[in-house]
């Protein structure tokens, strides 16, 4: 790959963007017209009308462009780019038992390699600058993540039913990478402890982790509340719904605060135990519509104040990892299940996509253009056919807007796509050892080395 340039003398440079339409997502919703945008060692120094005697190291016209902050995707496998294709047409849990997890059996720590190494060149071409992402061998991801000049938080998902069902680590090692990661990781990389569900973790597997999450100051991400069938599983084994259950046990507690994926099945006592521990809850339509998987509108969640936010979940359900595709989709599905035309309205799924995830991530200065923010954004071309006429750049965005459509993608003031070329990752091998790699896989030796039964 090539070497990112992030944390070196590059984003020390002085970049001086002309005659941007800009989406700042402040909180006023401000947008700026025709406007400047400067950066200065990483991180946004000027907003419209630059300094006359401004010296930058470069100065780049954005006529017929719009920039926004850099969309942050909430929860996603990013390696399973490998399953992408592999596991059609079927049921949640047929999806698990017949295809995902016995594929997975067959995973070496290189197939996750350029597996998230292709997750990163899709996510950097359609304008994602950081993501949650919680799968096996994340040391390998948290390469792809050093190499690409991206932003993540990581977490190593672990079972605790047993070593031959873990992939890579148990418990113990995985408490082991953190550690590593803490004495070696620059501030673009957050940790998380991740077990993987309540209906596969045994709940004193569940209290052990709570206990190293305090040790270790922690958050922890999991799985939750995703059928009707896991929250009857619940009652039976526990008397309690899947969310208080692990709420009893102390999830919510922990330092680092908890990612919630999912919790479509929730009731008002749940949502209010979610606001209270200001639990985090990634939404990934996209996968519950293909998976079939019965979902409620958003609007009473939101009322209440749960910090929802947006993501793509793993390519082996969402097909891709495109945030514009995933924030377009949450805005029109919530429209038409609760037959309200104002669900989701303005700018609201950009921030979902944005400021929402940046919270669940641990990164809460991101997701907004304003003067002292890291220059985490992304420019998009507005001179397509299908973003013209602009009535409402923020309507554009959310409803026309394509992930094709980013032109330039920046972190901590670093190019990591600069007109539509990727600067940081050498696309052409990973797209080579990507199929590479995928096609051994699904040719070795698979078995199916744990079993859903929610």
């Amino acid at each position: 790959m090539k070497t990112s340039m992030t944390g070196s003398e590059n984003n020390m440079a002085m970049i001086h963007i002309r005659n941007l339409e800009i989406v700042t997502l402040d909180k006023d919703g401000t947008l700026l017209h025709d406007s400047d945008l400067v950066v200065q060692d990483g991180r946004i120094a000027h907003l419209g009308s630059a300094p006359v005697d401004l010296q930058p190291d470069e100065v780049i016209d954005g006529g017929g462009k719009v920039a926004m902050p850099g969309l942050i995707n909430g929860h996603c496998h990013s390696p399973m780019t490998f399953e992408r294709g592999w596991a059609e047409d079927l049921p949640f849990d047929r999806w698990l038992n017949e295809k995902i997890w016995v594929g997975e059996s067959a995973l070496t720590s290189d197939d996750v390699y350029w597996g998230a190494a292709l997750a990163a060149c899709e996510m950097i071409r359609s304008g994602t600058v950081a993501y949650n992402d919680k799968y096996f061998y994340m040391d390998r991801v948290a390469e792809v993540v050093r190499a690409s000049g991206m932003k993540a938080a990581l977490t190593w998902t672990i079972f605790g039913i047993g070593e031959e069902t873990e992939m890579g680590r148990g418990l113990d090692g995985t408490v082991e990478w953190i550690k590593e990661m803490h004495e070696t990781s620059e501030e673009r990389i957050r940790t998380f402890l991740g077990p993987h569900s309540p209906y596969i973790c045994p709940p004193e597997f569940l209290s052990r982790i709570v206990e190293y999450a305090h040790e270790l100051g922690q958050g922890i991400h999991i799985h939750l509340a995703e059928s009707e069938g896991q929250v009857k599983q619940s009652l039976e084994r526990y008397g309690l719904r899947p969310v208080q259950h692990v709420d009893s046990l102390g999830i919510f507690d922990v330092p680092g605060g908890c990612v919630a994926a999912h919790c479509l099945v929730i009731d008002d006592t749940d949502t209010r135990i979610l606001v209270e521990k200001d639990v985090h809850v990634p939404h990934c339509p996209i996968t519950y519509m293909k998976l079939a998987m019965p979902f409620p509108p958003l609007e009473a969640r939101l009322n209440a104040g749960v910090n929802v936010c947006l993501g793509t979940d793993g390519p082996a359900s969402n097909a891709d990892m495109d945030m514009f595709a995933t924030l377009r989709q949450t805005a029109l599905i919530h429209k038409y299940q609760s037959l309200n035309p104002e669900m989701i309205p303005g700018d609201m799924a950009l921030r979902m996509a944005t400021q929402n995830s940046a919270r669940a991530l641990g990164f809460d200065d991101m997701g907004v253009i304003e003067i002292g923010a890291p220059a985490d954004l992304i420019l998009v071309n507005l001179d397509a056919p299908h973003m013209r006429p602009i009535h409402s750049l923020v309507a554009n965005l959310v409803h026309s807007a394509k992930g094709a459509d980013v032109t330039d993608v920046m972190v901590d003031g670093c190019w990591l796509m600069r007109a539509r070329e990727l600067k940081t990752l050498d696309e052409e091998r990973i797209l080579y050892e990507a199929e590479r790699h995928a096609q051994a896989m699904v040719q070795r030796g698979m078995s199916q080395v744990r079993e859903y039964k929610g």
